[in-house]
């Protein structure tokens, strides 16, 4: 792990304006976000919507991906390849692997929805301003709610760690990828396993300034992931 981590650095201090360019879509998305909901007077909302967000970034690191691929095998490196990369190999793997996560992301938004309803019959009116988190019932429900989407993130975190790094380096299917991270995970579990707290732990982190952090954690964690990944599928 701290292997993949000093070669991530190293592909974002070579090469910073393609990570830069990466975080910044996703850290704008986030903004827009949070904005939204904010105008819509939804801020209660921001707690799910910022704990199911990571889900996504895997798929925000293909791109970065491709820049590790090309710095790694003496490459040439330009815009067009990288953002090339995002079409996978011309047969759509990467795109439905994409659709996959925003549809996990979706998925987690419906299952908070649900907790949420769930306890606000109990706790009643009131239930929707932040001041309900500090309540006994609130907190059971941060409690219940964060078992649940680290539950779904530990499972997609799984099907996804190895297949989308596969994806930008080998002509296979989505599904013989997803395989493969699954028996990469069976095979490096307490690896994996470190890597994934990790990750939570740094994204988290990195959210918390307005996003800002993750101009520097997303192509960091993108890169090392790549790195990861070619020590895991030889």
């Amino acid at each position: 792990m701290q292997h993949a981590l000093s070669a991530g650095w190293a592909d974002f201090r070579a090469y910073p304006a393609f990570g830069i360019f990466f975080a910044s879509i996703f850290v704008l998305s986030g903004l827009g976000l949070t904005y939204a909901l904010v105008e819509r007077g939804e801020v209660f909302w921001l707690i799910p919507a910022a704990a199911g967000f990571p889900l996504l970034a895997p798929f925000a690191a293909v791109g970065l991906y491709e820049v590790s691929r090309r710095r790694q095998g003496g490459l040439p490196l330009n815009w067009v390849g990288v953002l090339g990369s995002l079409r996978g190999r011309g047969d759509e793997q990467i795109m439905s692997m994409g659709l996959l996560l925003f549809v996990a992301f979706g998925f987690w938004i419906i299952i908070a929805h649900v907790v949420f309803s769930i306890f606000v019959v109990e706790a009643g009116a009131g239930s929707e301003s932040l001041a309900f988190l500090l309540t006994q019932t609130g907190i059971v429900m941060l409690a219940v709610g964060s078992v649940i989407g680290a539950a779904i993130a530990l499972i997609f975190y799984i099907a996804t760690v190895i297949s989308l790094p596969m994806l930008v380096d080998r002509k296979v299917s989505f599904v013989a990828a997803i395989i493969t991270s699954l028996k990469a995970f069976r095979a490096n579990k307490l690896v994996l396993l470190a890597w994934a707290v990790f990750i939570a732990f740094a994204l988290f982190a990195a959210m918390v300034p307005l996003f800002l952090g993750l101009f520097l954690v997303l192509p960091v964690l993108g890169h090392a992931t790549w790195h990861l990944y070619r020590r895991a599928v030889a």
